[in-house]
């Protein structure tokens, strides 16, 4: 299972928020790339980088932070947050990143978001499904679509998408540890997607767990920042040298 560390980003600095509430944020790094390349030092290869101002203001804002993380390190980093228009994934893959997270545009607007699949394929793109009691949020959280995680991943999953992010956005941020049933459920009808869970990882045994239900990857956040995870304890898994 890949470990894949979080940053997300508020006016240039790294932070973690809980329940996606922008009122309830912590900031842990003025910088950055002084967490990517803590990251990097240990040993990590990949990075979810969340562009919060982009997600609130429906484009990209922090690709300069994208930018230098890619320039000053190795990490394959994955881009969300504010991925609204063409525009928008131009930039993000011009600035280094390997693939983008699109949740929004994929509820709202299927038909652009397979035009994207078609033209860059699905090695670079990652459907992100961020539930709010079983239903898809959209636009930064604020919003909730009609669509199940079933019938969103369905449609989807039939057009051609690999990589599905998922967030139980009651978890995510609050250290109570993941949604493991939710993730089973979801391997149990689409056995064949790359599922990376996020949300809710708080120490090393919620990564086995989910290690074991069969997730391609995890996102770790707080619990790292926190220190409930240790960087030299994510040795054990074959993403991390």
């Amino acid at each position: 299972m890949h470990i894949i560390p979080a940053i997300d980003i508020i006016e240039g600095k790294a932070v973690r928020l809980e329940q996606g509430q922008y009122d309830r944020k912590t900031t842990y790094y003025n910088d950055p790339l002084d967490a990517a390349i803590m990251f990097a030092d240990a040993g990590i290869r990949r990075l979810h980088l969340v562009d919060l101002d982009g997600a609130k203001a429906n484009q990209v804002k922090n690709w300069r932070v994208l930018q230098r993380i890619a320039a000053k390190t190795d990490l394959i980093i994955d881009f969300g947050g504010g991925v609204k228009r063409d525009e928008d994934l131009e930039i993000v893959f011009e600035n280094g990143a390997a693939q983008a997270t699109v949740g929004s545009i994929a509820a709202e607007k299927p038909e652009l978001f397979h035009k994207w699949l078609s033209k860059y394929g699905p090695e670079k793109l990652i459907l992100g499904a961020d539930l709010i009691d079983g239903k898809v949020a959209t636009r930064g959280w604020k919003e909730t679509s009609d669509f199940t995680w079933s019938e969103f991943l369905n449609e989807h999953v039939n057009k051609g998408v690999s990589y599905v992010v998922c967030t139980d956005i009651s978890k995510d941020g609050m250290l109570t540890g993941p949604a493991v049933s939710l993730y089973r459920d979801i391997l149990a009808t689409y056995a064949n997607i790359k599922l990376i869970a996020s949300g809710g990882v708080s120490n090393l045994a919620d990564l086995l767990e989910l290690e074991d239900v069969g997730c391609y990857g995890a996102i770790v956040g707080k619990a790292i920042y926190e220190g409930r995870i240790a960087l030299k304890d994510l040795e054990k898994f074959a993403d991390v040298s």
